[in-house]
């Protein structure tokens, strides 16, 4: 008898190790899965007591079926699909609730598994490092947090958008999306729109690059940082969010080019430059720079205002809403904040008490205002205003009602400026056309003038029926703009004119003999130029949105 049991042991003995091993495992992979989906629930928010207790079920129960079950493998088989199977259900349950970054088992988590995840995010920084509004260095952010999608769609943006030359990238909340619209050389174009939750995340980040309230998603914000590309070229960019019924919307401006401009880049002719140059040379006077709205009026303001030496010269500026930082220029803002204690024309006066040599006035709407700016040229002091205008004849005709003063007007006047924005050209992809013959005619051009107009070149496709894109312009058919200006400096014979005139019809009569060349003249030269097109100037005269 004793031989016949150890027989039997050594055949197959009472246990069998390897089932034994396999049994094991199972229990230990299942155990850790409850504990996981009890965490897990918590931190997504899901009902945790539900999803634990039924992970907890499906492995005890199968764990004791498959104990008892004749068949080793039926068990096992058992065991894995209902454990699997639950916990599959919970997975999918808690992805639905969860950020794209946050959820498992999907394509991109199973593919970050085997990626680097620092290789991966310095990647899609397209080599882009961020400077935040109070001049720190953006770190890189840590691997799947929220931060990351943000700094992602963020390097996407900014990569995309400078090399569209976008100044402006606008992100407008819609019902299920966000529509995504970037401003080139003035126009609006319409892009790829943004999932709402990218958008979130991107105006998350925005926020916290610009030193914003991440919380305030209702109140109007404003705030700036920098991006610097991969070839040491850093860009400022202005973010404003404001809140909406659709949700919150997020703007980023371009700052930089307001104030890298020079006055001979304006898009000036020669006499006009001239005549503008020389303003640095004046003691005393008011020069109105007009414009209709979103002209380039700022730019332009601007720009005269850098043309004198800051370093001679104190100069300073109230606007409501400065634009830009001018160096070695003491700018004053009229904020909200202002408008219960004084108003623009007091301040104004209160800047003109510290004695400054120039000032620029952004923006004059009211008859106090100009008032005091025409008294303090006549002390002696050099006054820019921004005006709005159509043309130069209307803003001589506004200052006058303003001011409510003619003498006044006569003797402080000194030059007046008027302007637009069209987009040039681009030189790489224009085509030659001749125009009709009656244009000639109509615009006074002789004949022999110009053997040629331009235009944008139509849209080429490859065998492959892609459009062939300018790698100068992206297919736009443009690059950059330039003004158009009609400019008018007032001599002594014009200030007569100013002082005796009863109408301003006679004062605008006066300014044509004095040699001055409406706009829609200027715009013809530099269509015969080539520098832009026919139809872009209608465009420009035409459009209520002309920037």
């Amino acid at each position: 008898m004793p031989s016949d049991l150890m027989a039997a042991v050594d055949y197959g003995g009472y246990i069998s190790l390897w089932k034994l091993v396999f049994f094991v495992l199972g229990f230990v992979a299942w155990a850790p899965l409850v504990k996981w989906v009890f965490t897990d629930s918590q931190a997504v928010r899901t009902n945790p007591f539900v999803w634990t207790l039924a992970i907890a079920l499906s492995g005890i129960i199968t764990l004791f079926l498959w104990l008892v079950i004749p068949v080793f493998f039926v068990g096992l088989l058992l065991h894995l699909i209902v454990v699997a199977g639950t916990a599959m259900a919970y997975v999918t349950q808690r992805n639905s609730k969860v950020a794209d970054f946050e959820k498992v088992l999907s394509a991109d988590h199973l593919r970050g598994l085997f990626a680097n995840p620092h290789k991966k995010i310095e990647k899609a920084s397209h080599g882009i490092t961020f400077i935040t509004g109070n001049g720190n260095e953006a770190p890189l952010p840590e691997p799947k947090s929220a931060e990351l999608e943000g700094f992602m769609v963020t390097c996407d943006l900014i990569d995309d958008g400078v090399w569209n030359r976008a100044d402006v990238v606008h992100l407008v909340p819609q019902k299920e999306e966000y529509a995504v619209y970037y401003e080139i050389d003035g126009m609006s174009t319409k892009r790829d729109p943004k999932p709402r939750e990218e958008a979130d995340y991107f105006i998350y980040y925005i926020k916290q690059l610009s030193g914003l309230d991440v919380q305030e998603k209702r109140k109007p914000q404003k705030g700036r940082f920098s991006a610097i590309l991969p070839e040491n070229n850093e860009i400022s960019w202005e973010a404003h969010t404001s809140g909406s019924t659709a949700g919150e919307q997020v703007r980023l401006e371009r700052v930089s080019e307001l104030v890298s401009r020079k006055v001979k880049d304006l898009g000036l002719n020669e006499n006009q430059l001239e005549a503008i140059d020389s303003l640095r040379d004046i003691q005393s006077g008011v020069i109105l720079v007009s414009g209709p709205k979103k002209s380039g009026v700022t730019s332009t303001f601007y720009t005269l205002l850098g043309h004198h030496d800051p370093f001679i010269n104190n100069i300073n500026t109230l606007e409501r809403e400065p634009s830009a930082e001018l160096q070695n220029i003491t700018q004053f803002s009229y904020s909200l904040s202002d408008t219960g204690t004084t108003t623009f024309a007091r301040k104004l006066q209160t800047i003109f008490r510290k004695g400054p040599e120039i000032v620029g006035v952004g923006g004059c709407e009211d008859a106090q205002t100009a008032s005091l700016s025409s008294a303090a040229a006549k002390d002696g002091r050099i006054v820019y205003v921004a005006l709005e205008a159509n043309s130069v004849n209307e803003a001589v005709e506004k200052w006058i009602k303003l001011v409510g003063d003619k003498n006044l007007v006569a003797d402080t006047l000194t030059g007046v400026i008027n302007q637009r924005l069209v987009r040039k050209l681009c030189a790489d992809c224009r085509v030659p056309y001749q125009p009709n013959p009656a244009l000639f005619k109509k615009f006074n051009i002789p004949a022999d003038a110009t053997h040629a107009f331009y235009r944008p070149s139509e849209i080429e496709y490859d065998k492959h029926g892609k459009p062939i894109v300018c790698e100068t312009c992206q297919g736009t058919g443009f690059y950059g703009r330039i003004g158009l200006f009609e400019t008018i400096r007032i001599d002594d014979e014009l200030r007569e004119v100013i002082r005796k005139e009863k109408s301003i019809k006679e004062i605008s009569s006066a300014l044509r003999r004095a040699k001055m060349l409406y706009m829609q003249e200027q715009a013809i030269k530099k269509v015969s130029a080539g520098i832009t097109s026919i139809n872009e100037v209608i465009r420009s005269f035409t459009s209520k949105s002309n920037k």
